[in-house]
């Protein structure tokens, strides 16, 4: 144990409890047991643990440093998102620290470290609700969810509108006149995931048209999991004349996987993707997607953040962004030539 300068480990270690139970008591979480609580704050007082980060830096004057925390900084959507915020950031004074937490124990790490020692004024998380790093977040600090909805009255949030997008990019292949309409998902447990699977459904039951869930596979948003799942469906021999990929590198993984069987797109089957990266109209077809302004998302997220930080009496505001669909060639009238 290191005698000089106690950490949070060593306090952890002292009460016998997780690192993480102890930053849940020093973001005053209300789900920690009282008994519990009671052995972390012995373990404190014991240690003369300090600073008590969290505490001592909202108590400070504002440093116009705000963090954004994403589950990876690889990610084409999340990179885009922190640049967007960075932008919005510097046109306001403000300076962004980006990191990466691949789970809730490295995000409660990161809370001690951002909020506390380095003084930050504001906190936006990528996708919160992956795993439970939300719990992490301290009371009242002021705070802006990215992805995902808030469940905390205090904490804003913005996310595109997701389900509506899905609804969108699967009404457009029913137009199309196609009606068996394979879908493959991104992560389950996305919440983007979650509602744009919902507007596959609801456009299909809108048109009445059943919603097979053979027709519904999942992936990993990597080209690889579209390009597995399109393989896995047409040795299976399940019928489909259409593909909705829940992102852009999917849809590729998909167009190479119908290639390699012998198939054209959009001849022999239609394709359409989501998010429209800046090389989608340079593939081959070129991509049918949904676009995203994701670079606003980040703006709209550092300007809330921003806003809060300076005027904390006024409700938390939310946004949810609409989205629009590009045509390009890689979607046709369905036709029987399969």
């Amino acid at each position: 144990m290191n005698e000089s300068h106690p950490t949070i480990r060593d306090v952890a270690r002292l009460a016998g409890v997780s690192h993480q139970t102890v930053s849940r008591v020093i973001n005053n979480n209300e789900k920690v047991k009282p008994e519990t609580r009671k052995k972390v704050e012995a373990a404190i007082n014991r240690l003369d643990y300090k600073p008590n980060a969290i505490a001592r830096s909202m108590a400070r004057g504002k440093t116009r440093t705000l963090a954004c925390i994403a589950p990876n900084l690889t990610d084409y959507t999340f990179a885009s998102i922190i640049e967007g915020a960075e932008q919005e950031a510097r046109n306001r004074g403000y300076f962004i620290l980006s990191s990466s937490a691949a789970d809730a124990d490295s995000f409660a790490d990161l809370i001690i470290e951002l909020v506390g020692y380095r003084r930050i004024d504001g906190l936006i998380v990528i996708n919160p609700y992956v795993d439970k790093r939300y719990e992490h977040i301290p009371d009242n600090f002021p705070t802006i969810f990215v992805g995902d909805d808030s469940n905390n009255k205090n904490v804003g949030w913005v996310a595109l509108d997701d389900e509506a997008a899905g609804k969108l990019a699967v009404q457009y292949l029913i137009d199309l006149g196609h009606r068996e309409i394979l879908c493959i998902k991104g992560i389950e447990t996305d919440a983007c995931t979650q509602d744009r699977t919902k507007g596959y459904c609801k456009a299909l039951e809108e048109a009445q048209i059943k919603c097979d869930d053979r027709l519904i596979m999942t992936g990993d948003w990597t080209a690889t999991s579209g390009y597995q799942d399109i393989m896995n469906a047409l040795e299976e021999k399940i019928s489909f004349s259409a593909v909705f990929a829940q992102n852009d590198r999917m849809a590729i993984g998909a167009i190479r996987a119908l290639r390699d069987f012998g198939y054209q797109v959009p001849d022999d089957y239609s394709v359409i993707g989501f998010d429209d990266m800046p090389l989608a109209s340079y593939f081959d077809p070129p991509l049918t997607t949904i676009h995203q302004d994701i670079n606003r998302i980040g703006q709209e997220a550092a300007l809330m953040l921003i806003t809060k930080i300076n005027q904390p009496e006024q409700k938390t505001n939310s946004h949810r962004l609409p989205v629009h669909l590009i045509e390009r060639k890689s979607t046709a009238p369905f036709n029987d030539r399969r």
